[in-house]
């Protein structure tokens, strides 16, 4: 009998990639926008900019190569290979949102996380189809009909949500995980 492994669905932007750096950087470089930190606090981008800078960025995303080259999230790499060790992995990104995102963000996978199957990414929109014990996501909306146990993990824009158990970082997560999977 195959012991059980607590199962994990890991969302990509945010949680594994730093998409917020460079969508930051690329408003900086293409519009002139300068922000603080704190008035980056619990909000969007595009509450920050004109509806064409915004329009601007939606189409930079939706042509998909944005994603290929994104900075890894501190602590992403060995927390990952550590949770493959004892629990089952899935990448699971909302990339129907972006569909030409597939490939790139396929490929960034294979080359920063080669611990994870290709099996294991799973390619979505609404995320509550999926069968996890825990979704590890910057995004509350993701929680909302999911059936396991939501783990927020901490982003410029939902910095002001209430929601446990939180993680500020993957030595976090690991924290977290262990503590979910003690108690089953």
């Amino acid at each position: 009998m195959t012991p059980f492994r607590l199962r994990l669905a890991v969302d990509m932007d945010e949680v594994l990639a730093d998409a917020f750096s460079a969508q930051r950087a690329w408003f900086r470089k293409t519009c002139g926008y300068e922000w603080t930190d704190a008035e980056l606090r619990g909000r969007r981008f595009r509450d920050l900019v004109s509806p064409e800078d915004h329009a601007a960025m939606e189409a930079m995303l939706h042509q998909g190569d944005f994603f290929a080259s994104l900075a890894v999230i501190p602590g992403a790499q060995d927390a990952i290979s550590a949770l493959c060790e004892t629990c089952e992995v899935f990448i699971t990104t909302a990339a129907m949102e972006y569909p030409a995102s597939c490939a790139p963000k396929f490929a960034w996978l294979r080359e920063h996380f080669p611990c994870i199957s290709p099996l294991n990414v799973v390619f979505c929109g609404d995320k509550s189809i999926l069968a996890a014990d825990v979704m590890i996501d910057d995004n509350l909306r993701h929680f909302r009909r999911f059936q396991g146990q939501g783990v927020l993990f901490t982003a410029p824009h939902n910095a002001l949500e209430t929601w446990s158990p939180r993680a500020d970082n993957w030595q976090d997560v690991l924290t977290i995980v262990d503590q979910i999977d003690g108690d089953r």
